[in-house]
């Protein structure tokens, strides 16, 4: 039996993407007794606020509150990382480590390079982890057998993107930003005490539109909060009544 086995496993290239893309999701899933994971691919070293040891503890931080079964990084170079052989294959032994039933990933079109590489790497990677002459070993050295998911989505990002499945968050709205705010460099924080510069995510108004966004795909299935996903392929249900 493998203790690893997660039912949902978020794989972002860098920490925070998976709380400010799908916290919610996480959190909710957590609540309903799913294992859920995280594969962080870089640890943000880029980052113009806080350095890559403060997104470590932030990360350690989000966790807690996220309830996550387990959390690793691959140490992956921020902003240098490729889709390539070398990248894939750490992305299919995560796969075939953790043998999830559910991938989420970054978006393969956005405002950061990073997103939509990681987006494609990891859809790639999750083709290969299911062909079986493609031959990888555990960290013991034990052979690992060939895995596919049955669902990948990709998170939206920055870009407006329609998603493709809502999901209503609200009851778990408080908890997603208290893991989003865990990351105190990047989010604005009185808190955090820094000469460094203001960025983009770092404004006091950020939060608020990443709350504007959900409540957007909220309204549209009658929730005060939502998150929203796309996916390559068509998504079917076996009942319509379960439909919002």
């Amino acid at each position: 039996m493998n203790n690893n086995k997660l039912d949902i496993l978020v794989i972002a290239v860098h920490p925070d993407d998976a709380e400010l893309g799908c916290g919610g999701t996480i959190i909710k899933h957590v609540q309903l007794g799913k294992k859920v994971g995280v594969v962080d691919l870089t640890r943000g070293e880029l980052g113009t606020r806080g350095t890559a040891e403060s997104r470590d503890e932030e990360a350690r931080r989000a966790t807690e509150i996220m309830g996550l079964y387990v959390r690793e990084n691959l140490g992956m170079r921020d902003g240098f990382f490729r889709n390539d052989e070398t990248h894939q294959l750490e992305v299919i032994r995560s796969i075939r480590k953790y043998r999830p039933e559910i991938i989420i990933s970054n978006a393969l079109v956005d405002r950061h390079p990073d997103h939509g590489r990681a987006g494609d790497l990891v859809n790639d990677s999750v083709f290969l982890a299911g062909l079986r002459k493609i031959e990888t070993r555990a960290d013991g050295g034990m052979p690992q057998m060939p895995h596919r998911p049955r669902l990948v989505l990709q998170l939206i990002q920055d870009y407006y993107i329609k998603p493709d499945i809502v999901l209503d968050v609200t009851d778990h709205w408080s908890d997603k930003i208290r893991a989003i705010k865990a990351y105190s460099s990047q989010f604005h924080s009185d808190a955090y005490r820094s000469d460094e510069p203001e960025t983009y995510i770092s404004k006091p108004d950020f939060l608020e539109y990443i709350e504007g966004r959900a409540r957007e795909y909220g309204k549209y299935i009658g929730a005060t909060y939502a998150e929203g996903f796309t996916c390559r392929r068509l998504l079917g249900v076996d009942d319509l009544f379960v439909l919002k």
